[in-house]
């Protein structure tokens, strides 16, 4: 019985760890400054915006993001056609300080957090990714696709309004 025990464990420890381990979505030494740069001349050349999700590899709600968005094809589908996704990093290592300040020290939000720059880089909108959840587990899937589609370069663009 100890034996199987000893093995349970391990094997439960091994799936924890190595889905922690899967889930880097944040790079902590990256340069941010010069990713986001890239990230916009990128939106710039694709007629899209950039979707930056401020958080950390330690925040499970960052984590159930970006899997729920993968997960929904139509989600993913409104992602990959109007964002260029950019994962910010805030954590203890990193809290990009300097960065957060310059797009209206979104972080008083909690994470995640969600900052749409348009094509040249210009904040438009900050995001509490509150009001996309569904319960405790998860996000709300026509929430989290209203989101994006009224905050999509489409929905922005003044020949959808006539004028």
């Amino acid at each position: 019985m100890k034996k199987i025990f000893i093995i349970c464990f391990c094997v439960f420890s091994f799936t924890c760890y190595a889905q922690t381990e899967g889930s880097k979505l944040y790079t902590p030494d990256a340069d941010a400054e010069k990713d986001i740069a890239a990230a916009i001349k990128k939106a710039n050349t694709e007629n899209k915006y950039v979707l930056l999700q401020g958080g950390g590899n330690w925040c499970s709600w960052c984590i159930e993001f970006a899997r729920f968005c993968k997960a929904d094809e139509k989600i993913d589908s409104v992602i990959n056609a109007s964002f260029v996704w950019y994962h910010l990093n805030w954590s203890k290592e990193n809290e990009n300080k300097k960065i957060f300040a310059k797009y209206g020290y979104a972080q008083r939000f909690g994470f995640p957090v969600f900052i749409i720059l348009n094509e040249k880089g210009e904040r438009i909108h900050i995001q509490n990714s509150e009001y996309l959840e569904d319960g405790k587990k998860s996000y709300n899937r026509n929430k989290v696709q209203a989101f994006l589609e009224m905050w999509s370069p489409r929905a922005l663009n003044p020949k959808m309004y006539g004028d």
